[in-house]
């Protein structure tokens, strides 16, 4: 899953390239050869393509009702937001050229650079953030970030470069919110369900640095260059995303050469990269923490989640640093918290539950669940304790995470079962239908620290993003009342209150943050490591001439 901020981590899907009848491809040098001279610096230039991959396709394109990470790394290189986040985690223009703020905090103004394009040669213009936003305001909407853009009480175009919205309460994330609002294009959405259209999967006009070119289903995405796009040059001609769901898979096509890019396992980083000739002669790994987290998800609907003894139980029950030392080899740390290690929004006052098979056994039994004579299940009025983890096909880590799960929870007597399913029937019929008992999944996350969308009772509805059912009267407080002030310590308190409330509560079992460790070809230049990853300026990643296998000519 994610959270609204994949603009902070852009990490490129791409497809298996197709060819057009307007193009060819021509080889330009042996693969063996493309190894760039570490004292040679290059200059950018146009050509070459992008293949990398991906463990699930991705399910929509708008971004606004997308709530997957494979759809997000998509519709992030087509539609674009008036801000964005850049290299050290500051929010800067994107469409936006400048903004400002009124004195009572209530009412922006925002200035759009000059000659914004579509790809279709439309000309993007406030009338398109006006359209947009009333959008996702619509009754017939449905949107997990929706109640954001509800705080806006009135927008207008004061012209055609000028966008201005007000509030009629403070709204602290209100800037923030407007690096995560993708424009859309008013002249090819007008009069659209955008619940049900074919847009979703074929959009017809892109302001990013590239559009659509092909997508086929579960096997692979093309995008190409955008000629119009306002940033400057999109030096790499084609971004291709192919879908391989499983890892292993993935690391075998890389080790041949097929794929340009992928995130490794922490065991293909730590082992079998180091024991491949071609992939350290040929390829730059890269490690730094990433922006979000692994968790254990209950329904807190169904039973026995709806037992705070029971999820309590299962927090003592799981040992987490075995998962940190056994699922990501090190890679990783045990968190407590719903915040990235090390950012000042963490409660430090809240430690992991440690592992504790006997305080986890006593929960069980203060809640009616214990072990009949004879019997290794534990039940309650002669039902036994057993469950269903539900999580995505092709993850390894997370499937290796249910694995370690499993086995010690049987260890007080539960029976636990896994099943892995594909990623958009994940999403489209087990959470977005809130059909399942418990599900291990991820959140990425923005660094502004705003977590409504995720934990308010308000947003349990369909397509939100608490498909768990928490409802917490003191979590609700705090994150309204923090989103009342603009006064970042006040803002701390309110979030420690949260934290501490959701630790009590066990609505989730926090399990690890892991490292993010891409590999990426070396002739593929302009990488840099920053707090933000290594994604967001992918637009200007570059494949030198001398160094490109393949261009792309007319």
């Amino acid at each position: 899953m994610d959270c609204r901020s994949l603009s902070t981590q852009l990490i490129i899907i791409y497809s298996l390239f197709v060819l057009t009848a307007c193009s060819s491809e021509q080889t330009t040098t042996s693969q063996a050869s493309i190894i760039p001279n570490i004292q040679t610096t290059y200059t950018p230039a146009h050509g070459d393509r992008l293949i990398d991959a991906s463990i699930g396709d991705a399910s929509n394109l708008i971004p606004m009702i997308a709530s997957d990470a494979s759809s997000h790394e998509v519709a992030g290189q087509l539609y674009l937001s008036l801000l964005k986040y850049d290299k050290n985690l500051n929010l800067v223009g994107q469409l936006a050229e400048s903004w400002t703020i009124s004195d009572d905090k209530l009412s922006m103004i925002f200035k759009l650079k000059p000659n914004l394009m579509w790809s279709d040669g439309r000309p993007l213009t406030s009338e398109d953030c006006v359209f947009t936003l009333k959008l996702i305001q619509n009754d017939n909407t449905q949107s997990p970030y929706k109640s954001d853009y509800m705080k806006v009480k009135d927008a207008k175009a004061l012209d055609a470069q000028t966008f201005e919205v007000h509030y009629n309460e403070i709204f602290s994330p209100a800037l923030a919110t407007w690096a995560s609002l993708a424009i859309l294009p008013k002249h090819v959405f007008k009069g659209v369900n955008i619940m049900d259209t074919d847009l979703s999967r074929q959009p017809k006009a892109s302001i990013g640095p590239y559009f659509l070119e092909n997508w086929q289903g579960q096997q692979n995405i093309t995008m190409t260059a955008n000629p119009n796009y306002f940033d400057g040059d999109v030096w790499i001609d084609k971004r291709i995303t192919r879908i391989i769901p499983d890892p292993a898979t993935q690391f075998l096509e890389l080790s041949a050469g097929k794929i340009d890019m992928a995130n490794l396992t922490p065991t293909q980083y730590t082992r079998l990269f180091d024991n491949n000739d071609r992939l350290k002669h040929e390829y730059n790994r890269y490690k730094y923490l990433g922006s979000g987290y692994t968790y254990l998800g209950f329904n807190l609907k169904r039973k026995p989640f709806d037992d705070a003894r029971v999820r309590q139980a299962l927090a003592y029950a799981i040992d987490r640093q075995e998962l940190v030392d056994g699922v990501l080899l090190g890679l990783g740390k045990v968190i407590a918290s719903p915040y990235k290690p090390g950012t000042r929004w963490v409660n430090e006052k809240l430690q992991p539950r440690p592992f504790n098979i006997e305080k986890a056994t006593q929960l069980l039994a203060q809640a009616g669940w214990t072990k009949k004579a004879g019997q290794s299940v534990v039940s309650k009025d002669g039902k036994p304790l057993s469950f269903t983890i539900l999580t995505n096909n092709g993850n390894k880590k997370r499937a290796d995470t249910a694995a370690i799960i499993q086995q010690r929870l049987k260890s007080i007597g539960i029976q636990v079962n896994i099943r892995l399913v594909e990623w958009s029937a994940f999403i489209e019929n087990f959470i977005n239908k809130r059909d399942f008992d418990a599900v291990i999944l991820g959140w990425s996350l923005s660094p502004d620290p705003d977590q409504f969308n995720i934990w308010h009772s308000s947003q349990m509805g369909e397509r939100q993003f608490n498909f768990l059912s928490y409802a917490n009267a003191k979590v609700d407080q705090a994150l309204e009342q923090a989103r009342l002030t603009f006064d970042l310590d006040k803002q701390k308190q309110w979030y420690d209150i949260m934290q501490q409330e959701i630790y009590n509560d066990v609505p989730l079992l926090f399990l690890y943050a892991g490292y993010a460790l891409p590999a990426i070809h070396k002739r593929i230049q302009g990488i840099e490591v920053a707090p933000a990853g290594i994604g967001y300026n992918s637009e200007k990643w570059f494949v030198p001439k001398a160094l490109q296998r393949r261009s792309m000519q007319p």
